[in-house]
């Protein structure tokens, strides 16, 4: 973005922050929806937990997707330290935020899981329950770090620092899981998983490949429409009103396209 002292200069197309959401929309629909077809017509009952068990197929590929998700977003912290370039640190916002929607959804499907396979909403001495709620919680504490410090490029700098050594702890804290000695909590990728039925991985792998492309359309989406709000209060022929936060998201993320020539009484605060 170009400014000056008598007019900010706003450089916007939010339509090019678009390109391929519909194409990634699309593929995540195809992939879901052949995912529960396969779930409820080609996947078997599962031996000992019975119909039950096929809430696996929606709560470990959520719960992948999440994890990855994170250690992605500390990537973009350390991408965004390197190179002082902000677009960086909202990417690794957006990816911090649908990892934790997708923690919500592993945390309710899990409770679920559950209270019908041991009676149980939670238990508390299972690691892999246990160290989920935990990392949700480290990241569930990102957001009142975030919007507790005012200055842009400071709260870029402190969130990125977050990412990265809330990244780290992930892969620390599923190894530690892998090494417990409770195996109350199924295991999935691990020695056993070679025993899962051909049917049974299939199924496993098509869900996991769809929350994967949901995950990334969501997060395509949130950045696009953050440049669509803005795009809304300046529509052809209208007079533009432009909020502070949409200065320093415009400035961080080097908008371009469409120029808007703001006046200092048109920016109010929100």
């Amino acid at each position: 973005m170009q400014y000056s002292t008598s007019s900010w200069r706003i450089e916007l197309d939010s339509t090019l922050f678009g390109r391929g959401l519909k194409e990634l929309a699309i593929g995540a629909t195809v992939l879901l929806t052949t995912a529960i077809a396969l779930v409820f017509f080609y996947a078997p009952n599962d031996a000992d937990q019975g119909f039950v068990q096929k809430i696996f197929y929606i709560h470990v590929p959520l719960a992948i997707v999440a994890l990855v998700g994170f250690i992605a977003a500390g990537v973009m912290g350390v991408m965004h330290l390197r190179t002082r370039d902000d677009r960086w640190d909202q990417r690794s916002y957006v990816a911090i935020h649908m990892g934790v929607i997708f923690g919500v959804g592993v945390l309710a499907t899990g409770a679920i899981w559950a209270r019908a396979s041991w009676g149980k909403w939670w238990v508390w001495d299972e690691p892999t329950l246990v160290s989920f709620l935990i990392v949700f919680l480290l990241y569930v504490t990102y957001y009142p770090l975030r919007y507790s410090i005012e200055d842009p490029q400071r709260r870029a700098r402190y969130a990125s620092v977050f990412a990265i050594t809330a990244g780290a702890f992930v892969p620390i804290n599923f190894l530690a899981v892998r090494l417990a000695e409770s195996l109350v909590h199924p295991r999935v990728l691990n020695q056993t998983a070679g025993d899962m039925p051909g049917e049974m991985r299939l199924t496993f792998l098509v869900a996991l490949a769809g929350m994967a492309l949901l995950y990334a359309t969501l997060v395509k989406l949130e950045l696009t429409s953050k440049h669509a709000t803005f795009s809304l209060r300046n529509r052809e022929g209208s007079a533009p009103r432009v909020a502070r936060s949409d200065i320093d998201v415009a400035r961080s993320e080097n908008w371009w396209g469409k120029a808007i020539t703001v006046s200092p009484d048109q920016i109010f605060q929100n």
